[in-house]
């Protein structure tokens, strides 16, 4: 069973790229961290797709995050991957959500942010109005728009052995402008007989040749997606010794101790009073003098 990957690909001869990401324990550490409604969890595991999706069209080191915004019950739904697919995500509710609910029931009026930061260079927005019926056709709407490349995807989520799972395809023309609709077309209508128990199951030969055995495919070498928060308790200590010592000297006399807790994985991160002195004292320039 193919777990936690992704997976490129090329059709010799026909101007037309392709990519299959199949996720499980990235997928489920993303929507443990809390007890998130099941329509939410499915939207998670669907921008989680389509965020590992575009980080493989990066060619350079850097990360890509999407994020949803709204007025309605969800307020926020965010991924950060990276070119080395090492992803992480949060949401934030209030209320209850349908188990039915769509993306419009949940997030109200609102956008999609898609953002590229390389390591090296300048960092490019957009901002995407939540035009279409699902997250799918939002994001085939961005590339047709911005990219003006013919681009689609299909993405799911769900259980298989108990486990949740989500999984998705891209494929997209070429920009070297070769490739021709009639191309694509073929390709798009064999994709969408793509059933979610070959997804979430099937290693990715015995996958692209039961959709495309007519076509020549040159598969590279797979990339494994991995979930990574990147908190820690040094850098939680670090984002205390950036507040005032009186108001961090408040906060300790409240409640004894300094608690911060990670969205993104749910660690808690607890400080006491000798710890607070300790990273203050770390913090604080040497007032020795050379002779």
């Amino acid at each position: 069973m193919a777990n936690n990957v992704l997976n490129r690909y090329l059709f010799e001869d026909l101007s037309v790229r392709g990519e299959l990401v199949q996720l499980d324990e990235a997928y489920q550490r993303i929507i443990t961290s809390k007890e998130y409604p099941a329509a939410l969890k499915n939207l998670l595991g669907e921008l989680l797709v389509s965020t590992t999706l575009l980080t493989a069209t990066l060619k350079f080191e850097g990360s890509i995050t999407l994020q949803l915004q709204g007025d309605g019950p969800v307020s926020l739904v965010v991924i950060n991957g990276d070119n080395n697919q090492q992803v992480r995500g949060v949401a934030r509710w209030e209320g209850d959500i349908a188990d039915d609910a769509n993306i419009h029931d949940m997030m109200g009026k609102g956008y999609l942010v898609i953002t590229i930061e390389p390591k090296q260079g300048e960092r490019y927005q957009g901002i995407v109005g939540l035009e279409g019926d699902s997250l799918v056709e939002i994001l085939e709407g961005y590339f047709e728009k911005s990219e003006q490349l013919k681009t689609r995807l299909w993405i799911r989520t769900g259980e298989h052995e108990g486990k949740a799972h989500a999984a998705g395809m891209l494929i997209q023309v070429m920009p070297d402008g070769t490739g021709t609709a009639e191309d694509f077309e073929h390709l798009e209508q064999l994709t969408s007989t793509v059933k979610d128990e070959e997804l979430f199951t099937l290693e990715a030969n015995e996958l692209l040749y039961r959709l495309y055995n007519q076509d020549k495919v040159r598969l590279f070498e797979p990339q494994q997606v991995e979930f990574h928060c990147g908190c820690s308790r040094e850098r939680s200590g670090a984002a205390i010794v950036t507040l005032d010592r009186a108001e961090v000297n408040d906060m300790l006399s409240e409640s004894g101790s300094i608690s911060l807790h990670c969205d993104y994985c749910g660690t808690n991160y607890s400080f006491d009073e000798s710890d607070v002195a300790e990273l203050f004292e770390q913090a604080t320039p040497s007032n020795k003098t050379l002779h």
